[in-house]
């Protein structure tokens, strides 16, 4: 007998007499702690590492999400491009990064590294305008 089937057998016989006989099934729930589980102590001070205060000012997501942009860049550079850069110009480099990152325009990861407001603004304007004018060609003049 090889011993997937030995210990098959000694598991089948010990269900079948833990459902017969009541006093065997408490002494086996005893003996494996089933009976009752213990309750997890719960600490008593939490842990400074996950309680983060939270300025009342703050509008960001939880997850490490950023917030979500202001404006849309699409829209705006359907209107023109200059009307784009007005629309961007307003913004400080936080809210620049959010149109970034809320519009998928850093899929190479390296616009969030940028420091130079012009420089995210220039490729959101470049992203924008390609996004706006995407498929043209085949729309009706």
């Amino acid at each position: 007998m090889t011993l997937k089937r030995t210990l098959t057998a000694l598991v089948t016989i010990i269900v079948d007499e833990a459902g017969r006989n009541a006093e065997f099934r408490d002494r086996i729930e005893a003996a494996l702690s089933l009976a009752k589980p213990a309750p997890k102590p719960k600490p008593a001070v939490k842990s400074a590492m996950k309680v983060s205060p939270k300025p009342d000012g703050d509008t960001r997501r939880k997850g490490g999400r950023r917030t979500p942009a202001v404006l849309d860049p699409v829209d705006l550079a359907k209107l023109g491009e200059a009307n784009l850069r007005r629309g961007l110009s307003g913004l400080d480099l936080e809210q620049l990064l959010d149109v970034v990152a809320q519009y998928g325009m850093d899929p190479g990861k390296l616009v969030m590294k940028w420091k130079d407001r012009e420089r995210v603004i220039d490729r959101i304007v470049e992203l924008a305008l390609g996004r706006a004018t995407k498929g043209d060609a085949f729309r009706a003049q």
